[in-house]
């Protein structure tokens, strides 16, 4: 089985990262996707990141029964930053028979020299990149796959964060479910 791992901290998941999962899924020649909730993101800011658990039930709720799709806490286990290689290796032992691929935005892999061991990354792992407004790719490498008609949304998981903050409404944004839960505990306010 080949798998397309979709890194995040899904902080929340919104419309563009299902709409890129679900064309992912179909639209490639990979089996699945995989949700890989981060609890913990060397490069980013964790003041405004929500539990791992919470982000992971709103992965679920958002995926709801589609087969192709999976919400993944297998990063809750190891150690914190979470970096990618390393969990990459962890999957291998624990799925020897799976292909794992990784899917990214095209502002990503420009940040790729940045990663630990990126090398080692781009070198036996299979990247499928979708474009993002305003970021072209420039870091270029064998395994690179640039799906070029993956749709494109203007949308972050930050502008959601902060129409909350600023009363404003996201409906539309996230699925019906996702704001029903964020709405019921009050997050991001």
């Amino acid at each position: 089985m080949k798998v397309g791992l979709f890194f995040g901290s899904f902080n929340p998941i919104h419309i563009g990262h299902l709409i890129i999962a679900n064309y992912m899924a179909n639209n490639s020649d990979l089996d699945e996707v995989w949700f890989m909730v981060t609890p913990q993101n060397p490069l980013k800011n964790q003041r405004s990141l929500l539990n791992e658990y919470d982000r992971l039930e709103m992965v679920r709720i958002a995926i709801g029964d589609n087969p192709k799709l999976r919400a993944s806490d297998f990063e809750f286990n190891l150690p914190r930053p979470s970096f990618t290689i390393d969990t990459l290796v962890r999957l291998k032992e624990k799925h020897p028979d799976y292909q794992f691929a990784l899917i990214m935005g095209s502002d990503t892999i420009n940040t790729l020299p940045k990663w630990k061991n990126y090398e080692e990354i781009i070198s036996n792992y299979e990247v499928y990149a979708y474009p993002r407004p305003e970021a072209d790719i420039t870091l270029k490498f064998n395994n690179l796959r640039v799906m070029e008609n993956t749709p494109v949304m203007k949308i972050s998981a930050s502008f959601i964060r902060r129409s909350i903050r600023n009363k404003r409404s996201i409906q539309y944004m996230v699925p019906h479910g996702v704001f029903e839960y964020i709405n019921k505990w009050g997050y991001y306010q």
